[in-house]
């Protein structure tokens, strides 16, 4: 059984930060659970382009509001506490947070740890998984 506690976990080298966001990664591949877990907090006023070409990803809201655009199909959907997305196809994005997004969110395949997205808005595979 694995038992972490959040607020211990984002004094480690588990909490990813860059300017727009930061991640408090729980669960990771080396856990062997086959997904990463993460608690993700996107600073008000940030937009994010992304495309995770490599893993499939699910977000549910824990609080704040905000928007994802669905690239592709040019269309916007709210985010706020109790809604989930998922981009099962691999869905190019754009995600704004009117406020302080906290999202809890979930990797496929799991992450490693230290990720921060590339130029394209995709995190790298891990060649293991290749």
């Amino acid at each position: 059984m694995i038992v972490r506690d959040f607020n211990e976990e984002k004094l480690t080298a588990r909490r990813v930060q860059t300017p727009s966001w930061e991640s408090v990664r729980l669960l990771l591949k080396n856990d062997g659970m086959g997904f990463s877990f993460h608690i993700t907090t996107i600073q008000p006023g940030a937009r994010l382009k992304m495309h995770y070409r490599n893993h499939l990803e699910a977000v549910y809201c824990i609080s704040g509001t905000g928007s994802i655009e669905d690239l592709q199909a040019d269309a916007v959907h709210v985010v706020r506490p109790g809604i989930i997305y998922a981009l099962d196809k691999h869905d190019a994005h754009l995600l704004c947070a009117e406020t302080e997004l906290v999202l809890a969110c979930v990797f496929d395949p799991p992450l490693t740890g230290s990720e921060v997205h590339d130029d394209t808005g995709a995190y790298p595979l891990d060649p293991e998984a290749i």
